[in-house]
């Protein structure tokens, strides 16, 4: 019996892959077919594929052809698979031709044609092709056009600030640059808002007004009434409208959250978050900048904070208590929060004036968890309980922060309006406005 294998990520599966499975399949007489993982391809620097690993197996699947499906987890996997599997022929599509001549030394190598005018790129391209536009002056800018080139069908359309200070080199060469934002409007077909939180209301208003799909750096808004103005608008138009925390798409912090809330450290009882910076008020105030134009400390942090907070304990907390250090009437440079559930209680830090250590604490009854300094970007955690020989310890990849699984979210969620992919719901997102329009309100405010 003369056994083939072949590999592929199968991404929206088409006519070309069902003809490259059929003439491998007539290679010999039993077809292995290797599905590439989702975190393989993101070692690769890939972040294309739009359907999950077990929808691109079930489409292999379907087809008939292949007599054994395998996942591709890892490098020089292919050598294992063919001495596993007693492979006589290793065959891939000619665009890959030479690339795999090293496996000659284990099986034979056939390179087969590709079916032309088919591509799963192409396909991605055309059904999420998105310009997005950037709107602020924020070093987010700068890593969000980097991160944008690793999401396929994405491209920036241009910049709109008022400051182009803090722009990349880069970005000013190869990009329109603006103050006008109904000229960015016109070129693109959603944008990323990072401008002040003072402005996000206006800006994001007028994007959804020209019809634009919205993104946008958290807190969407400072006050409750307009945010609920602008989830209105955004749904009676069809747009989306989504809440930025780059710190929710990463691939440690979901894990931590799964593991928290599976029981692993009993039942939580505390949760701790601190988030403290100091670099950009500094520089920013050097160069004279006003306050009025620097992000403060619970709208620069409190977002992040806040986050596995609600996404642990819930929304639905007894009550709170905002202590906060002001060097102007609504400049913080440093805020305390305290919250009081039911059944536990959770605090967070955040200061643009202040800096202390930016971990995160998940107290529980059979353990905790300690995510250390910057926790908001981490790729290492641990869960530590009372026997220290039962702590464990747990890593994961962090590409681009989260902000390019974060795109490809957003994309998902305009590409499927029914259904969103945001990793953060609009109870989540509410809240943070609510308990940010009680900080400028003075409401459970205290002032040291």
């Amino acid at each position: 019996m003369v056994k083939v294998i072949t590999y592929g990520t199968y991404d929206l599966f088409h006519y070309g892959h069902q003809r490259l499975l059929e003439r491998a399949k007539a290679l010999g007489d039993y077809l292995i077919v290797g599905v590439t993982s989702d975190s393989f391809d993101l070692t690769r620097g890939k972040i294309n594929a739009q359907q999950s690993l077990m929808e691109r197996i079930e489409s292999v699947r379907a087809t008939g052809l292949a007599d054994e499906i395998i996942v591709e987890e890892y490098e020089g996997q292919k050598i294992d698979d063919i001495k596993r599997y007693g492979v006589d022929i290793f065959t891939v599509g000619s665009d890959w031709k030479g690339k795999f001549d090293y496996l000659n030394d284990f099986c034979k190598v056939v390179y087969l044609d590709r079916t032309e005018g088919v591509s799963s790129s192409e396909i991605r391209a055309e059904e999420r092709e998105l310009r997005i536009g950037l709107v602020g002056n924020s070093n987010l800018i700068n890593k969000s056009e980097i991160e944008s080139h690793y999401v396929n069908g994405v491209s920036i359309s241009g910049i709109c600030t008022a400051d182009d200070l803090d722009l990349s080199d880069d970005i000013k060469r190869n990009y329109m640059i603006t103050d006008n934002l109904d000229k960015l409007l016109e070129s693109s077909n959603a944008v990323y808002i990072v401008s002040h939180p003072k402005k996000h209301y206006e800006h994001v208003k007028k994007a959804l007004l020209a019809g634009k799909h919205v993104l946008c750096e958290s807190p969407v808004t400072t006050n409750v009434k307009e945010y609920e103005e602008l989830k209105v608008l955004a749904s009676e138009r069809n747009l989306q409208l989504v809440d930025s925390i780059k710190t929710a798409y990463s691939t440690a912090y979901n894990r931590m959250l799964v593991l928290a809330k599976s029981g692993k450290i009993g039942d939580i009882v505390s949760v701790d978050a601190v988030c403290t910076s100091l670099s950009d008020l500094e520089m920013k105030t050097k160069r004279g900048t006003s306050l009025d134009e620097v992000w403060n400390s619970i709208c620069a942090w409190g977002p992040t904070a806040m986050l596995p907070i609600f996404q642990l304990l819930g929304t639905e907390y007894v009550s709170k208590q905002i202590t906060s250090h002001l060097i102007a009437p609504d400049f913080d440079a440093f805020t305390k929060i305290a919250f009081v559930y039911p059944q536990a209680v959770a605090s967070l830090k955040v200061g643009k004036g202040v800096k202390s250590e930016g971990e995160l604490v998940i107290s529980g009854t059979k353990g905790y968890i300690y995510v250390p300094a910057p926790w908001w970007k981490t790729d290492y955690f641990e869960i530590r309980r009372e026997d220290y020989t039962q702590n464990n310890r747990y890593f994961y990849q962090l590409d681009g922060e989260g902000i390019r699984y974060e795109l490809v979210s957003f994309l998902k969620t305009i590409q499927e309006s029914r259904k969103s992919f945001s990793f953060i719901d609009d109870k989540v997102s509410r809240t943070f406005v609510s308990v940010i329009n009680d900080f400028y309100n003075k409401k459970d405010f205290i002032a040291i």
